[in-house]
């Protein structure tokens, strides 16, 4: 089970240091002003809304620091509908699971709280992978619709 970090606390940054660090990339300012953003957003940004909260990070060093974020394990790359890709903190960093909505017209991708019985269902069929001879380390579960704004 994660280890449950409060989202704007000296230690998720740490943690993210620690992760980079790892895999030898350093933890800048910018680098901190981008985590910092998606922590406070508390939903998936796109690399046009992170750079609108953002005033100190170029765009080029923007799409270099994500890379390396993925990359560290640090952010979870996530598809829109709109092709457009979005980005959160990984979930063991945050302490929340959680799953998304997609909306299917704009892209955009909403969190949303899974409920016990969907989290039993998964496991069922974590399960049944299992007796296939997969390893199953994790899973995502997205559902696809239209957003408030778009309906």
């Amino acid at each position: 089970m994660a280890t449950e970090l409060h989202p704007t606390s000296d230690v998720t940054h740490e943690h993210v240091a620690k992760r980079l660090h790892a895999a030898n990339q350093r933890y800048t300012p910018p680098r901190r002003s981008i985590i910092e953003a998606l922590i406070t957003a508390q939903r998936p940004l796109t690399v046009a809304e992170l750079l609108g909260r953002l005033s100190n990070v170029p765009q080029s060093s923007a799409y270099r620091s994500l890379a390396a974020f993925v990359d560290a394990q640090v952010l979870v790359r996530l598809a829109g509908a709109d092709g457009e890709g979005r980005f959160e903190l990984a979930e063991d960093l945050t302490g929340h699971h959680h799953h998304h909505l997609v909306c299917s017209s704009c892209g955009a991708v909403a969190d949303i709280e899974p409920s016990s019985r969907l989290e039993r269902a998964l496991a069922d069929a974590a399960d049944a992978a299992s007796d296939l001879g997969y390893v199953v380390t994790g899973h995502r579960f997205d559902l696809m619709g239209t957003c408030p704004a778009c309906s």
